[in-house]
C-alpha cells in the first residue's frame, strides 16, 4: 500500500502540474480574440450539461455512439488548415494539387499545428491565420451535428442551438484538439502523447508507447513466476481447503428477523438489473439504427445519452446494493444473538438507498431535459461518465455507505462474534468495507469547469480504484467469509488468499490506475510506471484456473475424505461463483490485457474493444458475484419446499446470463471492436469514431448481431431473477407471519 499509493499520489500531483494549460485568451495572427479561457470552461460545462460524454468522448474517454469530439475537431481543423495553405502556396484547392504538392501541404500543416505558440508569461495562445480560419469554420459543423438525431447517435432534435453555447462548446473542443496536437514544451510529442492517431496532422505513436509496452511484458512474466513460486511454497493457495470434512455453520431456512428484512434489497437488485438490460438494449439499438426506434421518435423522450447514463448508473446501483445487503447478512450470521436495532436500521438503510437511487435517476432525466436550470450539476446530471448522478446524490451516497459501515462495525465487534477464530477475516472484511465509502470521496474533488486532465485523474480514482479495486478486494473478503461459514475453507487458507489478493492488487492495481491516463494530458512518467505495474493486475487472474476443478467438485457434492455424496444446498451460488472465475479470466484477464498495453491502447481506446472488455468484466465478474450473493441469501431464507419453487428460475437465470453475455461478446462486441481498430490503423482514429464508419453497413450489421444475445440475456437471465427474488421475498414474508402466529399461540 505504501509503495502503490506513493506512486499513485505522485502521478496525481503531477497531473495538476502537467495538465494542458487553459490560456486566458486565444487570439488570431493579428491579435484579435477568438475565445477566452472562460469560454473553454463554460464550453466544458455545456458538454457536461447536455450529457455529451454519454454520446461521444474527449481524448478517447466517454461514450461510443457519437464521435470523439477532440479527434473530430482536430481532423477538421487539419483539413481546413491544409486547404488554406494550399490556396496560399499554390492558388488552388487541395484536391486539385499533384500528389507531391499535397504531401508538401500536409507536411506544412503538421508543422503549423505541432508548433506550440502558447506564451505562458502572457497566458495567451496565438493561432496562425490558417488555424484561425479553420477554427471559425467549426461553428457550422457542430450546429449541423446537433440538429439531426440520425446523424449524432440519437440525441434530441436541435439539442444545442443557442449561439452562445455553440461558441463555448466549440471553444472547448478546439482547445482539446489543440492540446492533442501541439507539442508539449521541450518535447517532440503533444500534451496527450500524440493521441489521437491522425497522420494527416502529424500525430503518430510515441517511442515510449512501444518501449514501455515491451518492458511491461517482462514484468508480467516475472510476476507470474513469483506467484507460482508462492503457490509452490505454500503447497496450495486456492479457496477450497483439501482433506477435511465439510461442516457448514450456515443451514438454509434458519434466517433471523433481521436477515429476513434484507431480502427486499434483492428484489430491488433484480428490478434494477432488469432495467439495466432494457436500457442497454435501447443503447445498442441507437447505435444500430439511430433516429428510428421501430418508427417511434424515442429520442424526444429517452434520448440515447440518457439511456446510456441509466445503463451505467443502474449497473453500479444493483451491484452495490447486492454487496451491501449480503455483507449485513453475513455479519449477522457471525453473531450469537441479534441486536434489537438491526431490523429497524435495515429499513432505514433501505429507504435511504431507495431515495438516492430513484432521486438520482429521475434527476438525470430532468437534467438531460434541461428542466433544472442552474441546478443541473447539483440535482441532475453532472455529465462525467460513470459519475453522472448529481452532486447532492453523491453526498447522500457517501453518507449512506458510511452508515452501512457503522452498522457492520457494531455487528462485528469482537465480543459479539460466535467464534474467536474468525476475527482475522472479520478485520480484513471491515477494512475492505471502510474503503468503499472512503474511496468514493474523490468524486467530490472537482467541478464542471475543472481542467479536464485533473478531472479524468480523479474520475479514475473512482472507476478503477473504487469499482475495479476496493470493490474487488471487498468481494474477496465476502467470498472468504461465505466459504468459511459454509465449512469449505479453513481460516488460514482464506486469509492467505485475502493477503495474496491484497498484495497483488496494491502492488499492481494502485499505480496501474494510470493505464487510463496514457493520453489524457499526463506525461511519459505516468506511461512508464503505469505500463510496468498495471500488467501485474493480470497475474492473479491467470491463477483462477487453479481453483476451477475444486469448484466443480464442490458443486457435485463429493467429499474428498470419505468419498461419499454430500448435500450441496448452495449449488447455484457456486455455479455463479464459477462464472465469476471464468469471466474474470476472460473479461478482465484476456480482454483487459489486450487493451492495456500503451501501444495497443493508443489505437484502441474508445473503440468497441473497450465495451467488450467492460461488459465481460463488469457484468461477468462484479455482476455474477452480485447474483451469487443474491442466490445465497434467497437460499438461506428459504426452506427446502419453498426453494424448490425458486430454484428452477435460478437455473434458467444462470444459463441465460452466461450464454447471453457470451453471445454478445462473440457475435458483436469483439468482432466489431477488432474491425474498428483495423479502421483506426488504416484511416485514423477520427474516421473509426465517425458516422462514416459507425454508420456503415458492416458496423451496423455487427451491432444488430447483439440482438440475439440481448434477448437471451434479458428474457433468460434478468426476468427469471426478478421472478425468483419476488417469490423468495413473498415466501419469506409468509413464513415469518406463520412463525409469529405460532409464537402468539
Amino acid at each position: 500500500m505504501v509503495l502503490g499509493f506513493s506512486g499513485l499520489i505522485i502521478i496525481t500531483t503531477l497531473a495538476y502540474h502537467n495538465a494542458p494549460p487553459i490560456p486566458a485568451l486565444v487570439v488570431d495572427d493579428k491579435g484579435v480574440t477568438l475565445f477566452s479561457g472562460n469560454d473553454i470552461g463554460e464550453g466544458q460545462a455545456v458538454f457536461l450539461k447536455y450529457g455529451l460524454m454519454d454520446n461521444g468522448s474527449i481524448w478517447g474517454h466517454g461514450a461510443y455512439l457519437g464521435p470523439d469530439y477532440s479527434a473530430e475537431a482536430l481532423h477538421r481543423i487539419g483539413e481546413d488548415t491544409a486547404e488554406t495553405i494550399a490556396q496560399q502556396q499554390f492558388n488552388q484547392p487541395l484536391a486539385a494539387l499533384t500528389r507531391s504538392q499535397q504531401a508538401a501541404v500536409h507536411a506544412e500543416t503538421a508543422v503549423v499545428l505541432k508548433t506550440n505558440r502558447y506564451d505562458a508569461a502572457k497566458d495567451i495562445l496565438q493561432l496562425t491565420a490558417p488555424e484561425a480560419m479553420a477554427y471559425r469554420q467549426q461553428f457550422k459543423y457542430w450546429a449541423d451535428y446537433f440538429r439531426d438525431p440520425s446523424r449524432n447517435g440519437g440525441l434530441k432534435d436541435n439539442l444545442i442551438s443557442d449561439p452562445v453555447e455553440l461558441h463555448q462548446f466549440t471553444a472547448f473542443v478546439s482547445w482539446a484538439a489543440w492540446a492533442s496536437v501541439a507539442n508539449r514544451p521541450g518535447e517532440e510529442y503533444s500534451y496527450t502523447n500524440n493521441f489521437p492517431y491522425d497522420p494527416s496532422v502529424g500525430n503518430q505513436s510515441t517511442p515510449g508507447a512501444l518501449l514501455w509496452s515491451a518492458l511491461s511484458l517482462m514484468v508480467l512474466l516475472a510476476g507470474t513466476a513469483a506467484v507460482l513460486l508462492a503457490f509452490g511454497k505454500f503447497d496450495y493457495l486456492g479457496w477450497i481447503s483439501r482433506g477435511h470434512h465439510i461442516h457448514p455453520q450456515l443451514l438454509p431456512g434458519q434466517s433471523s428477523r433481521g436477515q429476513n428484512a434484507l431480502v427486499k434489497f434483492f428484489v430491488v437488485v433484480a428490478l434494477l438489473f432488469l432495467m439495466q438490460t432494457l436500457v442497454g438494449g435501447a443503447v445498442a439499438h441507437y447505435r444500430a439504427d439511430p433516429g428510428n426506434f421501430y418508427g417511434i421518435k424515442l429520442e424526444n423522450i429517452f434520448p440515447s445519452n440518457l439511456m446510456r447514463i441509466w445503463h451505467l448508473q443502474t449497473s453500479i446501483f444493483w451491484i452495490a446494493t447486492s454487496y451491501v445487503a449480503a455483507a449485513l447478512f453475513l455479519a449477522r450470521s457471525l453473531r450469537t444473538d441479534e441486536p434489537r436495532w438491526l431490523t429497524g436500521w435495515t429499513h432505514v438503510l433501505f429507504s435511504a438507498f431507495a431515495v438516492v437511487i430513484a432521486g438520482s435517476l429521475i434527476g438525470e432525466w430532468l437534467g438531460i431535459s434541461q428542466l433544472l436550470g442552474q441546478w443541473w450539476f447539483w440535482f441532475g446530471n453532472q455529465g462525467w461518465e460513470y459519475l453522472e448522478l448529481g452532486r447532492v446524490w453523491q453526498f447522500l451516497l457517501v453518507v449512506g455507505l458510511s452508515v452501512w459501515f457503522v452498522l457492520l462495525w457494531i455487528l462485528l465487534r469482537s465480543r459479539t462474534l460466535s467464534q474467536k477464530a474468525v476475527r482475522p477475516i472479520v478485520r480484513m472484511f471491515l477494512v475492505a468495507a471502510l474503503a468503499i465509502p472512503v474511496f468514493y470521496i474523490p468524486a467530490l474533488f472537482f467541478g464542471a469547469k475543472t481542467n479536464y486532465t485533473v478531472v479524468d485523474t480523479w474520475r479514475f480514482w473512482i472507476i478503477h480504484l473504487w469499482v475495479e479495486g476496493f470493490f474487488e478486494f471487498f468481494a474477496t473478503t465476502v467470498v472468504a467469509l461465505t466459504f468459511y461459514q459454509l465449512g469449505l475453507t479453513r481460516r488460514n487458507v482464506a486469509l492467505r488468499v485475502i493477503y495474496l489478493d491484497a498484495i497483488l492488487y496494491f502492488l499492481g492495481g494502485l499505480m496501474g490506475t494510470g493505464h487510463h491516463w496514457y493520453f489524457t494530458g499526463q506525461t511519459n512518467v505516468n506511461m512508464a510506471f503505469s505500463a510496468l505495474f498495471s500488467v501485474l493486475e493480470v497475474v492473479p487472474l491467470t491463477l483462477l484456473t487453479l481453483d476451477a476443478w475444486d469448484f466443480v467438485r464442490t458443486t457435485r457434492g463429493e467429499c474428498e475424505v470419505c468419498g461419499k455424496a454430500v448435500a450441496v444446498p448452495h449449488k447455484w451460488t457456486f455455479y455463479f461463483l464459477m462464472a465469476v472465475g471464468f469471466w474474470n479470466f476472460v473479461g478482465a484477464g484476456i480482454f483487459g490485457f489486450l487493451i492495456n498495453l500503451p501501444i495497443i491502447s493508443y489505437y484502441e481506446i474508445g473503440t468497441q474493444l473497450t465495451p467488450n472488455h467492460g461488459h465481460a468484466a463488469l457484468m461477468g465478474v462484479f455482476g455474477m458475484l452480485a447474483i451469487a450473493l443474491m442466490v445465497f441469501v434467497l437460499r438461506q431464507t428459504s426452506n427446502d419446499i419453498r426453494w424448490a419453487g425458486i430454484e428452477k428460475y435460478i437455473q434458467v437465470a444462470f444459463w441465460g446470463t452466461n450464454v447471453g453475455l457470451a453471445m454478445m461478446v462473440a457475435l458483436s462486441l469483439f468482432p466489431s471492436g477488432v474491425l474498428q481498430v483495423w479502421d483506426v490503423v488504416q484511416h485514423g482514429y477520427w474516421h473509426a469514431r465517425s458516422l462514416d464508419y459507425t454508420g456503415g453497413d458492416q458496423a451496423r450489421l455487427l451491432e444488430w448481431m447483439r440482438m440475439p444475445g440481448d434477448v437471451v440475456f434479458i428474457l433468460g437471465g434478468a426476468v427469471p431473477l426478478v421472478i425468483a427474488s419476488i417469490k423468495g421475498y413473498l415466501g419469506m414474508r409468509t413464513a415469518a407471519k406463520e412463525s409469529d402466529q405460532r409464537i402468539a399461540m
